[in-house]
């Protein structure tokens, strides 16, 4: 497998479980799904030109916290379960850009749109929703053309405060890297 120009990491699930799912592995099935197969898909790849990571709006409530990240101990709670695995993409996110600075990696708040995720209710346009994933993915614009940033409708906004400290993201990367076994280079 060669080199890819961008890859969009579009993953969600977990937000209407009625309970707290467990993989064959032991992890929570909503952390594995929405966090450790975006960081292993991208520490096994030749790093690409571009990477975009799918968050949402509901990351500002998540827990950066890894302490029970599998929800093992706290009691089921899909909507925290999902903002914190959220809030964890953007960390992710905001680390492969300190670490991969000849990468453009960068987090996309696609809205709450009508998808099977969203449900046919969701306000948002659906289009506007994986618009902007496209535009980070192949646009010539100065302002695509970052790294380290947070949208939301080709609008640059602000990440919860937790996204942007090293600290909170070395042992994000850690952690995952221990429950993978697969490092990031």
């Amino acid at each position: 497998m060669g080199r890819f120009d961008a890859v969009i990491h579009n993953v969600a699930t977990g937000y209407h479980d009625r309970e707290r799912f467990v993989t064959e592995d032991g992890l929570a099935r909503i952390f594995a799904v929405n966090v450790l197969a975006p960081y292993v898909l991208t520490a096994l790849m030749i790093p690409p030109a571009r990477l975009i990571y799918l968050s949402s709006g509901m990351h500002t409530g998540g827990r950066p916290e890894l302490d029970d990240a599998q929800w093992a101990d706290r009691r089921w709670n899909a909507s925290q379960a999902y903002s914190d695995t959220k809030l964890h993409d953007t960390i992710l996110t905001m680390a492969v850009a300190a670490r991969w600075t000849h990468v453009m990696a960068n987090a996309v708040d696609p809205g709450w749109v009508p998808t099977k995720l969203g449900g046919a209710g969701a306000p948002d346009n659906l289009d506007l929703g994986a618009d902007t994933q496209a535009w980070l993915a192949v646009s010539q614009e100065p302002t695509a053309r970052v790294t380290g940033e947070y949208f939301h409708h080709r609008q640059r906004r602000k990440a919860a405060s937790a996204a942007y400290d090293g600290a909170t993201q070395d042992r994000l990367m850690a952690y995952l890297q221990t429950i993978s076994g697969v490092s990031f280079a």
